[in-house]
């Protein structure tokens, strides 16, 4: 007979056997190679062809006399311009403007087998109350490249207990729509990331939700040093060890 743990561990492994096919797209995060950053001067770059450089808001590249211009939006998804063995991802973070490149014959994705995990444990779903701000409210944060700065759209807290104390995180997303938490606790830079992960509350209805730290996930950060994620604000730092969800892919999940 299939016991409620049967079907708690089972929709886990679904959820990790996803995150891992996730990762294998042949130009998803593992397939970024490099992230460079860009001036006034036309350069060249070994992984791409064409020179690049900035011109006030706009992104030139020159491919043999062919002139393409692009305008990446502050902190979004990159304006993508494909070559032969993938794309190349135009963006601007804090003002600044790169490209990163995305390479299908990246080596991170051929070595990729899947992504370190805590076994899932049911005790780690937890059950908290979110409580919205009254008034708009945007956090900032820093990133895992020095100088960057994260700008997120703060929802509101929620509140947790855990091992007989009250916890406290505060919500990113809109109030009435999905709420993200970005934290870190007492295994980040020991077996976890080190920067945060990313943890979904899951609302149940007036106003209670359900955080699942088994499914506490990394940022692309973890995979690679081409990403510009954020790191967790001050408030989301937990003071206890959080031993579930994903592990460092740095470390194979082991001590560092």
């Amino acid at each position: 007979m299939t016991t409620t743990l049967d079907r708690f561990v089972a929709d886990w492994q679904q959820w990790h056997t996803e995150r891992n096919e996730s990762l294998r797209r042949p130009l998803g995060w593992l397939s970024l190679t490099a992230l460079h950053w860009l001036d006034s001067t036309p350069t060249r770059f070994e992984e791409v062809p064409g020179r690049w450089h900035v011109a006030g808001t706009t992104v030139v590249r020159d491919l043999d006399g062919e002139i393409t211009r692009l305008e990446p939006a502050e902190g979004a998804p990159g304006a993508e311009v494909e070559f032969d063995r993938g794309f190349v991802e135009v963006i601007q973070r804090t003002g600044r403007f790169g490209i990163r490149i995305h390479d299908r014959e990246a080596p991170a994705l051929s070595s990729f087998t899947h992504i370190p995990a805590y076994p899932p444990d049911p005790a780690w779903r937890l059950t908290g109350r979110f409580t919205p701000f009254t008034d708009e409210r945007v956090v900032t944060t820093g990133a895992v490249v020095d100088g960057l700065e994260h700008h997120h759209r703060a929802a509101g807290v929620v509140r947790f207990r855990h091992d007989g104390a009250e916890h406290e995180l505060v919500a990113f997303g809109d109030a009435e729509g999905p709420l993200q938490i970005l934290f870190t606790d007492a295994t980040s830079g020991v077996t976890t990331y080190p920067a945060a992960r990313t943890l979904r509350a899951e609302r149940t209805g007036n106003g209670s939700v359900v955080l699942d730290f088994t499914r506490a996930a990394n940022l692309p950060c973890a995979f690679t040093d081409a990403a510009t994620c954020p790191i967790a604000p001050p408030e989301n730092r937990l003071p206890f060890a959080v031993d579930a969800g994903e592990r460092n892919p740095r470390t194979g999940g082991a001590p560092a």
